[in-house]
């Protein structure tokens, strides 16, 4: 795997494109386009404020920045570098701005009402990748999800429960197909479009125990160094340490009892729940993360709704994401690799960093 040198970024604003051609970065005001094969710059931008937001449309032509303080939304064109495009909300404010599906209309959410929804506090909307249904879900005390046609007529509502913690997070397939909403009583449950019901209800156990489920554990190994090796001062980049750790996966036999923490159930938004859910870009896996187990992603065969795959880190997981062409999917937790699962199997990648 080879890197890239490294370059500015400002609040994690790095996004690639959905054709995988493009990334997109994002400096204080300025947006930079680079080809991802050479990561050349294509095209430099300026905008009217620091972006706060960036997201690419469905076909990769157009890309929007964000400025939420002034209200403003510029759009501009891969296509047509001279062509853009400024939207001004002006004193309605924004809250948020994201493409529709087909990739040539905005959704602003401003101070003001959208259409009125029957919620306590909305929390979160999503739109169905087809572009035909909304979803909206309400506030972690009340457990709500709401779907809305595209001019406001309530398709239907769901509930599990009732008088507890309720949805955590939620996310649509890439077929529109089902959706996934992960809740604070540790499962997924997998809605259908035509009858907005749940078909499956996923849950993450402490002992998975199924044979039919292939269990990973990363595990740490230390390599020696001779200190004849070493020079003094050691070149800049040699860690200082006698010992260089390596990490790699090794396969676990079922039953395998997974490592867990115990949530401060007395304080807000306390770590328990499915807190990421992602579905792979050819609606074959799903992958999870319950927050009460840090270190395990979950990834589940949808075509089969059973569970696939179950990956221990050695860190907490902070993110995952899915390669935008096909089933791979990229984890990391914090320190200096990447981690790469695919239906062959797992390995850890070391990204160059320098010092220690």
């Amino acid at each position: 795997m080879n890197f890239s040198e490294v370059f500015k970024l400002s609040n994690q604003l790095c996004k690639f494109s959905p054709n995988g051609k493009y990334l997109a970065s994002c400096v204080q005001y300025r947006l930079v386009i680079r080809d991802v094969s050479t990561l050349q710059i294509l095209q430099l931008y300026t905008c009217l404020d620091q972006i706060q937001h960036a997201e690419w449309s469905a076909d990769s032509m157009f890309i929007l920045c964000a400025m939420y303080k002034r209200g403003i939304v510029q759009v501009w064109s891969l296509e047509q570098p001279d062509w853009h495009c400024k939207i001004d909300e002006g004193s309605a404010g924004l809250v948020s701005s994201c493409w529709s599906p087909d990739g040539r209309h905005i959704l602003n959410t401003t101070e003001f009402h959208h259409f009125e929804t029957d919620t306590q506090d909305l929390t979160g909307i999503d739109w169905a990748p087809n572009g035909c249904v909304l979803a909206a879900w309400d506030t972690c005390l009340e457990y709500k999800v709401l779907l809305y046609s595209l001019d406001g007529r309530l398709l239907s509502t769901y509930s599990a429960y009732e008088w507890s913690l309720g949805i955590k997070s939620l996310t649509w397939s890439p077929s529109s197909q089902f959706l996934a909403v992960g809740s604070y009583d540790e499962k997924v449950r997998i809605l259908n479009h035509v009858t907005w019901k749940p078909i499956k209800e996923l849950v993450h156990p402490v002992v998975v125990s199924s044979p039919k489920t292939v269990a990973y554990r990363e595990v740490d190994k230390s390599q020696s160094v001779e200190p004849s090796q070493l020079t003094f001062p050691p070149p800049r980049g040699t860690p200082s340490s006698l010992f260089t750790v390596h990490s790699k996966y090794e396969l676990v036999d079922v039953p395998v009892t997974l490592r867990t923490v115990k949530p401060d159930t007395d304080r807000a938004n306390p770590e328990l729940g499915i807190g990421m859910l992602a579905f792979s870009p050819d609606n074959r896996y799903l992958a999870t993360k319950n927050d009460n187990m840090p270190c395990c992603v979950w990834i589940w065969d949808i075509q089969k709704m059973r569970l696939s795959v179950v990956l221990e880190q050695t860190s907490p997981v902070r993110s995952f994401h899915w390669d935008p062409v096909q089933p791979r999917l990229a984890i990391c937790t914090g320190n200096s690799k990447v981690y790469l699962w695919s239906p062959t199997g797992c390995v850890s990648v070391q990204v160059p960093v320098e010092g220690e």
